[in-house]
């Protein structure tokens, strides 16, 4: 994962003072290449990295070799852990490297250095469709949640009624490419689309972040309720073995197979938030698939069969 190596490439060049992006590519067992888009990466974040051209040349941090943190700046130690906080939620190998370097910090810089890492998690478990593009906001909400400053937020929802609402940034999740902002609202906590946010001003009251709150506890908890929302009908089907990977890729996570039959074919487990939403999904499959259940996704298919039948059936 790309941020363990940028951990790891920070504290070698701290062990050894210099090094290339051959050694690092080394030591790391990737690619020379990689090795110096890691730490070009460094260097774009704000992190004191730079390259010494030339014989016995190579990257080192600026101060050179130490065994602490104490020579970066507090906003280049926000970079750095605005850079690698993300992997602490999906690898445990970067959350035990990033308690480390908390540890090492100037003791000034360890709260702001802790906010950032918590402040942005991705999850990598598809959702929905996808945006690819970063949304710009996502810089002013990072740095609002690190800051804690409460935030104006000009926000559409989902009925398509845009309102104002002051907030208090708890942290941002990356989710298949389409960003989320938890935060405490006066109902309690909230999750905004990122990009169903029209503006967002920060201000310079304080924000307020219960003592227990941790990204990762309270996201797990919106994807809970949001799957289970997502799961609330299941449809038992049988189909020939061969396109069960292509229903899996269809269904996602909701789809489960049950077992292999004697004929070539297997019975699979679907969800989905209503029956019409299974049946509509399933339409395309003709009498390739056999539905054992639910009555009411069978009848809708049925339903949906006839209505075909009967705008596009011609006369012989």
């Amino acid at each position: 994962m790309r941020a363990d190596r940028l951990v790891a490439a920070l504290l070698l060049m701290q062990t050894r003072g210099r090094v290339t992006a051959a050694e690092l590519a080394d030591e790391l067992e990737v690619s020379v290449a990689t090795a110096r888009r890691d730490l070009e990466a460094l260097s774009t974040a704000g992190i004191p990295v730079y390259p010494q051209p030339g014989r016995g040349g190579g990257w080192s941090l600026v101060g050179g070799a130490r065994t602490d943190l104490s020579g970066l700046t507090a906003t280049e130690a926000q970079a750095l852990f605005l850079l690698v906080g993300p992997a602490a939620a999906i690898s445990d190998e970067a959350k035990a490297a990033l308690r480390k370097l908390v540890g090492a910090l100037p003791q000034t810089f360890r709260a702001d250095a802790q906010a950032a890492a918590e402040a942005t998690m991705i999850d990598p478990a598809r959702w929905g469709e996808r945006d690819r593009d970063r949304p710009e906001l996502v810089n002013t909400l990072q740095a609002a949640v690190v800051q804690r400053r409460k935030v104006r937020l000009t926000y559409v929802g989902s009925s398509r009624e845009q309102t104002e609402r002051l907030v208090d940034p708890w942290g941002l999740v990356d989710k298949d490419d389409t960003w989320y902002l938890l935060a405490g609202t006066e109902r309690g906590q909230r999750t905004f689309r990122v990009d169903r946010i029209v503006l967002a001003e920060p201000t310079d009251l304080r924000a307020e972040r219960p003592d227990e709150f941790t990204l990762a506890a309270a996201w797990q908890d919106v994807v809970d309720t949001v799957e289970q929302r997502r799961s609330r009908t299941w449809a038992t089907v049988i189909i020939a073995t061969r396109f069960v990977p292509i229903l899996q890729d269809q269904f996602g996570r909701h789809c489960h197979t049950v077992g292999e039959l004697d004929d070539g074919r297997t019975k699979v487990r679907l969800a989905a938030p209503t029956p019409l939403d299974i049946a509509r999904n399933l339409a395309g499959w003709g009498a390739m698939i056999d539905v054992v259940d639910p009555p009411e996704v069978q009848a809708i298919l049925a339903r949906i069969g006839a209505e075909l039948a009967d705008k596009y059936a011609r006369p012989h």
